[in-house]
C-alpha cells in the first residue's frame, strides 16, 4: 500500500460519522488522533466548520466545543481575520511533557485498563441496582453524586473516583470493589494528564446523575447501559490524547 493510500485510509476512518452517544468526546478523539497520526499536519487548516460538522454528523455547537478542547490542549490554534481559521499545531511543540512521557511508557496498558474498566464497572453498577438499599445507603450515594457534581476543579478527580467506588461498594462484593479500586488507581494519573474540558465535565455530570438514578430506581440493565456510555466517553478522550 502506498503512502497516499495509507493517508486516504486514515482520513476515511477519522473523518466519518461519530456515534450519537458521547458525540462530543468521540469528536475530540477523532480530531486529536487525526493530528497525532499525521492525517492533519502542523500548520494545516482544519476544514470549514460546517463541512466538519456534516462529516462527523454532529451539531456545530458540539464541533465548536470539541475544537475549544483541542485548543485548550494546545493541538490547534484559531486565528482571526483574512486567512484565519483553525490550524494544527505540532504536538511535539505544544503537547504537555507529562502527557507525552506517560504516552511513551504506556505500551498496551492503556487499552488493557480501559478494557478492564469496560467489563467491571458497568457490572458493578448493575449489581448495585439489584441490592435492597437502606435509607442511609441511598443518602450516601446521593452525597457522593453531589460532591462529584459541585466540586471545585482541583478536587474533581478525587470526587469522581469516590463516586465510582461508592457505586461499586453498594453491590456488596468486596472482590468487585477491589477491582474497581484498582482500575481507578491505574487510570488516575492518565486522567490527570489530559486537558480538563468544560463540555466533557458537564456531560459527565449528566451521566453520573443518570447512573445514580438507575441504581436508586433498581434498574440494573439501565444502570449497566448508563455506566457503559459514561466510561466509553472517558475512554474516547484518553485514546484521543494519549494513545
Amino acid at each position: 500500500m502506498t503512502a497516499n493510500n495509507v493517508e486516504a485510509l486514515w482520513a476515511r476512518t477519522v473523518f466519518s460519522p461519530v456515534p450519537v452517544r458521547n458525540a462530543f468526546e468521540v469528536t475530540v478523539e477523532r480530531l486529536a488522533q487525526s493530528i497525532r497520526l499525521g492525517v492533519l499536519t502542523d500548520g494545516q487548516r482544519l476544514p470549514p466548520e460546517r463541512e466538519l460538522a456534516e462529516t462527523f454528523g454532529v451539531s456545530r455547537v458540539t464541533l465548536r466545543e470539541a475544537i475549544k478542547g483541542l485548543r485548550d490542549a494546545g493541538l490547534v490554534d484559531s486565528r482571526r481575520g483574512r486567512g484565519g481559521g483553525t490550524f494544527v499545531v505540532s504536538p511535539k511543540v505544544k503537547r504537555p511533557r507529562r502527557a507525552d512521557q506517560i504516552s511513551r511508557s504506556l505500551g498496551h496498558s492503556l487499552d488493557d485498563a480501559l478494557d478492564l474498566r469496560r467489563v467491571v464497572e458497568p457490572g458493578a453498577a448493575a449489581l448495585a441496582a439489584t441490592q435492597t438499599l437502606t435509607a442511609a445507603d441511598r443518602a450516601s450515594l446521593t452525597r457522593y453524586l453531589d460532591a462529584a457534581t459541585k466540586c471545585v476543579a482541583g478536587t474533581r478527580r478525587l470526587a469522581d473516583s469516590r463516586l465510582h467506588l461508592a457505586i461499586a461498594a453498594l453491590g456488596g462484593s468486596a472482590s468487585v470493589t477491589a477491582v474497581v479500586a484498582d482500575v481507578q488507581m491505574r487510570l488516575d494519573e492518565l486522567l490527570r494528564a489530559i486537558p480538563v474540558i468544560a463540555a466533557n465535565i458537564a456531560h459527565s455530570n449528566v451521566q453520573h446523575a443518570a447512573i445514580v438514578d438507575a441504581i436508586l430506581s433498581g434498574q440494573a440493565d439501565r444502570a449497566r447501559t448508563e455506566m457503559e456510555e459514561h466510561i466509553d466517553g472517558t475512554a474516547a478522550l484518553l485514546r484521543g490524547f494519549l494513545s
